[in-house]
């Protein structure tokens, strides 16, 4: 693989595609191939599986993230909110007031969609049920084959009883 002070990796491209496409190019696979670890077991080495999938090499987890990197800005985001709960603390914190405090009309209707909310949820985790695989053509024409084989074999057996 060819690979220059400039453009690195993408010198493999020679003069090909133009000089903005390369860096591009160039950004991507710099992102793609930095060394990541695994949110589970903390092990350095994760593969990529396909674009936003990753599996840890040591304990055989998979996991979600951005097309090229295990884990987006969004998604650190997210998890730093989510390991403080800051947000659901205070959230929690309302709905037990409700009781004792008197609340604006607005805040009481929010204390009952998060009642409802939660509800919903249960239900939901309740209603779903694993959905059936289709039979793929290549089944379907198996089945057939059988089918006609079968029918076959009938009319053999039947010719040689007459």
């Amino acid at each position: 693989m060819k690979t220059t002070k400039k453009v690195k990796s993408t010198g493999r491209f020679g003069s090909h595609y133009g000089v903005g496409i390369r860096k591009r190019v160039l950004k991507v696979e710099e992102r793609q191939n930095k060394a990541a670890t695994c949110p589970f077991c903390k092990f350095k080495r994760i593969r990529r599986k396909a674009a936003g999938l990753f599996e840890c090499k040591k304990c055989g987890a998979e996991f979600t993230g951005g097309a090229y990197e295990s884990e987006t800005l969004i998604g650190k985001t997210i998890k730093k909110m989510v390991t403080q709960k800051s947000f659901a603390s205070s959230a929690a914190e309302l709905v037990k007031e409700e009781t004792t405090t008197s609340y604006s009309d607005i805040e009481a209707e929010v204390a009952k969609s998060m009642d409802e909310d939660v509800a919903e949820e249960v239900e939901v985790v309740k209603e779903e049920k694993p959905k059936k695989k289709k039979a793929t053509k290549k089944v379907k024409k198996v089945k057939e084959e059988k089918v006609k084989e079968e029918k076959v074999k009938e009319e053999k057996e039947v010719a040689k009883k007459e």
